[in-house]
């Protein structure tokens, strides 16, 4: 590989992974962000060069730049960067080169739970002492980081984004198909069908001795063809969780592989059934890569999920305040789920819709997904870079849900006007993928005002 990187948005969360990853194996590395954050922050420490905002005089010679589907044409490093004969490696093309080592490579994919799964099991290897290398989607919590670079390890796990059909580029020794589903239809224009094309494109890529899980409960996996698919699931499948309990704060169950007990009273602290199917998809792909189960089956009690999963946040007033990611239907109804079987408090649920194009097509499927929550709050929508769309609005939305009321302005000024009205019962739960995340820094900050 090139000895020197620049990266255009260093500091977003699949940027970040691969420069500091980068920076671990020795390489000298550069960015730029339009602002600071933990993960630009974080890249200083170990040793990048960092500028704010961006500009043609940011951009080494002789450097091979980097950049996200994200980072438009017209962008000044990025032109300068054709000026002056870099190659320019798409985010993909990055990891797709890091991931072709002599690592066994686990690639989590789907549309829900890829990050969770990725993070899983780059922990659940950290702490069983395989030193894994690793770039996931998002911070794990108890080792503080999204990307870590070890030569001593084996093992080499990431979590592969479908958002925009680049998937394809990569060569999983091990790959995990968690689900699929209808999302990011702003670029999967035929919806379904065109994901599942994209990943049967993504298998037909992979060596003959690749393993490929599938979760056999999911009806879009079940619409992929023609190969030896090793399943996981409730019902019918090679893996097996069996016995599912859920009470005192845990979940437990157990594994079987193949009719044969694998695994007995397995216990895990992430709430819902979503993430039984995650715990139960990271165990088969450790025994599918060779790896002892029984060495991480007692990890698995100690991880408490990825940072923007369920996390909370803090507490207001005896008010617990989380924090969720979830930015599709499926995944707002799982955390909703996961969160009445959690507490008997009221659940006061604040939606931020992501995306235009999202709520346009999924509108009736968002309406179902947010039903069981016990007071909704929806925000402005969070473009993410998209025009707005005539008759798709947060307060078109609101108006056609019988428990919800439409808080317009930026989350800060939702956080102003939502806490005088939360009662000593509430329990509160950001969910989408935007600004969103921010709701619990602004109820401190107005609660100190």
């Amino acid at each position: 590989m090139n000895k020197k990187y620049h990266f255009i948005a260093i500091g977003g969360v699949g940027m970040s992974g691969l420069a500091k990853y980068l920076i671990q194996q020795g390489y000298e590395v550069s960015g730029s962000d339009i602002s600071e954050s933990k993960y630009v922050n974080q890249l200083k420490a170990m040793g990048a060069k960092i500028f704010i905002g961006h500009s043609k005089e940011n951009v080494p010679e002789g450097s091979i730049v980097a950049i996200s589907s994200a980072i438009r044409m017209n962008n000044p490093e990025l032109v300068r960067a054709r000026e002056l004969g870099c190659k320019i490696y798409h985010r993909s093309d990055m990891l797709a080169e890091i991931s072709r080592s002599e690592k066994k490579f686990i690639g989590l994919a789907g549309t829900h739970g890829k990050t969770t799964t990725s993070g899983m099991a780059s922990y659940l290897l950290s702490k069983a002492g395989y030193n894994p290398s690793f770039v996931v989607g998002g911070i794990i919590p108890e080792l503080n980081t999204n990307a870590e670079y070890d030569k001593n390890g084996n093992f080499f796990v990431a979590e592969m984004d479908e958002s925009d059909g680049t998937l394809v580029k990569y060569r999983p020794d091990i790959l995990v198909i968690n689900n699929l589903e209808a999302d990011h239809l702003d670029f999967y224009k035929n919806g379904l069908d065109s994901i599942v094309e994209t990943f049967q494109k993504l298998l037909s890529n992979l060596r003959s001795d690749a393993k490929i899980l599938i979760n056999n409960d999911n009806k879009g996996n079940l619409m992929l063809k023609g190969y030896n698919f090793i399943t996981f699931g409730f019902d019918e499948a090679e893996y097996l969780a069996k016995n599912k309990i859920f009470a005192n704060g845990y979940s437990t169950f157990d594994v079987y592989h193949n009719d044969k007990l694998l695994l007995e009273n397995v216990k895990i602290i992430l709430p819902g059934e979503h993430n039984i199917y995650n715990a139960l998809a990271v165990i088969a792909a450790c025994n599918e890569a060779g790896i002892d189960v029984n060495s991480i089956k007692e990890h698995l009690a100690t991880f408490t999920g990825m940072g923007r999963r369920f996390q909370k946040m803090l507490t207001i007033n005896d008010i617990p305040v989380y924090d969720d990611y979830a930015h599709h239907p499926t995944e707002v109804k799982a955390t909703l789920s996961a969160m009445k079987n959690f507490t008997t408090r009221n659940v006061v649920a604040v939606f931020q819709p992501h995306r235009y194009t999202r709520l346009q097509s999924l509108w009736n499927d968002f309406k179902n997904s947010l039903a069981s929550a016990d007071r909704l709050i929806i925000t402005d929508v969070y473009a993410a870079s998209e025009d707005p769309i005539e008759g798709v609005s947060s307060d078109i939305f609101a108006s056609e849900l019988p428990n919800a009321e439409y808080i317009s302005g930026s989350i800060e000024d939702v956080a102003k006007k939502l806490l005088p009205t939360l009662k000593e019962n509430d329990i509160v739960i950001g969910l989408g993928a935007g600004s969103i995340t921010n709701l619990a820094k602004y109820l401190s900050k107005a609660s100190e005002e």
